[in-house]
């Protein structure tokens, strides 16, 4: 690729909105500008990329079955009342009406089309299992669209949908998508982690994500060094790692003027934050239950999806106002605890392993010490309700648990026949007998793996991107390419000669060299070489590799023989 014929779009600097490095070099590579809020335009570098991350997706559905189809962005909003979505959905989902008053939405995800579509064409036992997938764009109306690429409101995804007459053989294509996932991921040389996730509202019985590892991650990811184990935070067991001993100390009551949280007890008391206990009030999900207190270690964070799956909590977890507390427990949020609590209490596994622990008394301004369960405190409930920490047992019992931070690019999915159910969806299976197909669901954020790439892949220079998706792989650079005949007519030559000229950028525009190196480098082209009439004359040109940084002089017959072998054994 000439770049004088080419819109290179690159900038010295970063618009001030731009906070994380994948948003900032992404606008300074040229690869993206933004339209409006959470919506941006790809730019000829960025949709090069793209094209390669999309490319890789689609070889590898192919090769797992799946069969490649287009359904339509706009879609009848009644077949999300159908599917009772159109109004839990919430406000990501973008209504509208046509011109004729008809109700749409925007796809911010494509089950209902898909069950919709494969309910109209398949009808027996012999048609499943189908699995059908397409590359598309979705829109879903984030409240707070940031980071860039990686939080948008418009995005390219890759969704697939397969159909299925029994538990068996959803399980064999979950499967068969999941080995697809870590080619996928593997191919375009990155590194990530296949973690267990809550479904959320997708509804089902299993899921993964595939996070991509990155400091900018928004997602928490717990994984243990010597297994394969890893869950996403808000799935991850967080197991106790001690067993409670036997109480030492009576119960005493102090007075603590002004101290409103765990943070402000431990400072005035000077007591160990992890022989605290502290009480969370939320809504019930029951009339007999308006109000639930969730007890933890003072150290410890409340995991709300946990929190959401207690028959005794509302779902999505709702703290209670400071009103509805005082009126409860006659005392101030701050001074409230375990003993004598006048709603329902659910305590944390770990929390229950602390003994002689201090803890609100239900009375402004008052804590108690020595507190300890089934002795002080006997009416109450245990679940898991906690995120898991650094050195918590693994659940594979195979060593402890360490944390990263990952930034989801895949998601898979056991749904059941949630889907089949709402939309009367049947199949007649070898006995004649109708019953509901089996669903799973597919998807990889196609445009969040570009951004989550260069998250992981940069420097101070610009994005060093894996060979895979590096807009160019090879890189030609002469030096005053405008001023030098012997320069010119080398490079031209040296450009002619090489196969798969796509891949190559060749910087004929005639800049001035730190121009030209800081281009290449902002863009991360991996394999580089600067011809100098100066090297030339020595019958050698320069070889960069950019991840590394690491240079040499190479003969000609070498650069010429090493740029058409890369570019050569390069698989698109």
């Amino acid at each position: 690729m000439r770049i004088s014929k080419y819109y290179l779009a690159t900038l010295k600097e970063a618009p001030s909105e731009a906070v994380i490095d994948s948003h900032k070099l992404m606008i300074r590579a040229g690869m993206v500008r933004k339209l409006a809020s959470g919506v941006y335009t790809w730019l000829p570098t960025g949709k090069r990329v793209l094209n390669k991350v999309e490319n890789i997706v689609r070889r590898e559905m192919n090769a797992a079955g799946s069969l490649e189809t287009l359904a339509t962005m706009v879609i009848p909003a009644e077949l999300w009342i159908e599917s009772q979505r159109y109004d839990s959905y919430g406000n990501n989902l973008l209504k509208f009406k046509d011109r004729k008053e008809a109700d749409f939405v925007l796809g911010p995800t494509h089950e209902e089309v898909f069950t919709h579509l494969v309910r109209q064409e398949v009808s027996s036992y012999r048609q499943l299992p189908l699995n059908l997938y397409q590359i598309q764009t979705k829109f879903r109306d984030e409240t707070r669209p940031r980071f860039g690429i990686l939080r948008t409101r418009e995005f390219i995804m890759k969704d697939a949908y397969s159909f299925h007459l029994n538990h068996e053989s959803l399980v064999e294509t979950y499967k068969d998508m999941e080995t697809a996932y870590h080619k996928v991921f593997t191919a375009c040389g990155l590194q990530f982690r296949a973690v267990e996730a809550d479904n959320g509202d997708m509804g089902g019985s299993g899921s993964k994500e595939f996070q991509v590892l990155a400091p900018a991650g928004e997602d928490v990811i717990a994984y243990c060094e010597n297994s394969d184990y890893a869950a996403n935070i808000e799935k991850a067991p967080a197991i106790p790692s001690t067993v409670r001993q036997a109480p030492t100390k009576e119960v005493e009551k102090v007075h603590t003027p002004g101290v409103a949280s765990i943070e402000s007890l431990v400072d005035f008391t000077k007591t160990d934050i992890t022989k605290t206990i502290k009480l969370l009030v939320v809504k019930g999900a029951t009339e007999e239950a308006p109000l639930v207190a969730l007890a933890l270690r003072g150290d410890h964070e409340l995991n709300e999806v946990k929190a959401n799956h207690h028959p005794l909590v509302a779902s999505p977890v709702t703290m209670a106002d400071f009103a509805e507390i005082e009126r409860v427990f006659n005392a101030k949020p701050g001074s409230l605890g375990v003993v004598n609590c006048p709603i329902p209490l659910v305590v944390d596994d770990t929390a229950l392993t602390v003994s002689d622990f201090a803890t609100g008394a239900n009375e402004t301004d008052y804590h108690l010490f020595g507190v300890n369960w089934d002795r002080d405190v006997t009416n109450y409930q245990s679940a898991d309700l906690r995120n898991a920490v650094e050195g918590d047992p693994s659940p594979d019992g195979k060593g402890t648990l360490s944390l990263t931070r990952g930034c989801e690019c895949g998601h898979i999915f056991m749904l059941g026949d949630k889907y089949s159910k709402a939309y009367n969806f049947t199949v007649t299976d070898e006995n004649g007998q109708n019953l509901h197909p089996l669903m799973g669901c597919y998807g990889i954020g196609v445009t969040r793996v570009v951004a989550a790439a260069i998250e992981q892949n940069h420097d101070d220079f610009g994005c060093t991107l894996p060979d895979a998706l590096a807009p160019f792989l090879v890189g030609l650079v002469p030096v005053n390419y405008n001023k030098s005949e012997v320069v010119r007519q080398f490079a031209d030559q040296f450009y002619q000669e090489l196969p798969l000229k796509d891949e190559v950028y060749f910087d004929d525009r005639g800049e001035r060299l730190g121009v030209a190196l800081a281009d290449i480098d902002l863009l991360g082209v991996p394999y580089q070489f600067i011809v100098g009439e100066k090297n030339l004359a020595n019958n050698q040109v320069e070889f960069k590799n950019r991840r590394t940084g690491e240079k040499e002089l190479l003969s000609i017959e070498e650069a010429k023989a090493k740029a058409k072998e890369l570019l050569l054994n390069y698989v698109k």
